[in-house]
């Protein structure tokens, strides 16, 4: 686990190797049917956070955290090695412009999170691996949170923070670790009570992120 943490900030510091590389643009002609809708930011951010939080809150048995913590090294590693050997930029607009909740969100995305380290989506792949982990404990939890990854797919080519072939290469990157370290591991492995408090979490914390984005569009009607 404290390796997997260590790794995170080297999404941020990878950038700084690419002075004087060449970036690329891996853009296909369907990209161009993905027009910029600020409002996606939202999803983007809501149900990329329920990704993170549910396997925290719904894996308990130990050999189940492992395997889930092994799929997540070998996604993070295996895209940090492509975007040192490709290094890509995101097809983002210089400027944002409009007004509302949608475009106040995609500024404060952009700010967030750097214009580069695009292919593989490393926000699908880690959006896919949380879901299969989840679908290895319950399989209607596992379902939605399947669908949820795929709206967090749609919404990086809706914000333009990823082409097509980055959200298809991060979600192929998040089911070869799901082969290697997931699809071994059997439900019945984990216990009951867990399996059974596994939906009622994660309609929890689908309630506590609505209430956080409602609080987020009360502060930015009163900023």
């Amino acid at each position: 686990m404290l390796m997997l943490v260590s790794l995170v900030p080297l999404y941020v510091f990878i950038p700084e190797l690419f002075s004087g590389r060449k970036l690329h643009a891996p853009a296909i002609a369907m990209d161009r049917l993905f027009t910029l809708k600020p409002t996606w930011a939202l999803v983007y951010g809501s149900l990329y956070l329920f990704l993170i939080l549910l396997p925290v809150l719904v894996l308990r048995e130990e050999e189940h955290i492992r395997r889930t913590v092994r799929a997540y090294l070998l996604v993070w590693i295996a895209a940090y090695l492509c975007f040192l050997a490709y290094p890509t930029m995101a097809p983002r607009s210089a400027t944002i412009v409009g007004q509302g909740f949608g475009v106040w969100g995609l500024r404060f995305l952009y700010s967030a999170d750097p214009a580069y380290n695009c292919f593989p989506s490393l926000h699908v792949a880690h959006s896919f691996v949380s879901a299969l982990a989840c679908f290895r404990l319950h399989r209607g939890v596992g379902r939605a949170a399947i669908v949820a990854a795929s709206l967090v797919g749609v919404s990086t080519l809706y914000t333009k923070q990823h082409y097509i072939l980055d959200v298809a290469a991060g979600a192929l990157l998040a089911y070869a670790a799901y082969v290697a370290f997931l699809r071994g591991y059997s439900p019945e492995q984990s216990a009951e009570p867990d399996r059974r408090a596994a939906p009622i979490l994660a309609v929890s914390l689908l309630g506590i992120l609505g209430l956080v984005t409602s609080c987020l569009w009360l502060l930015y009607h009163l900023s």
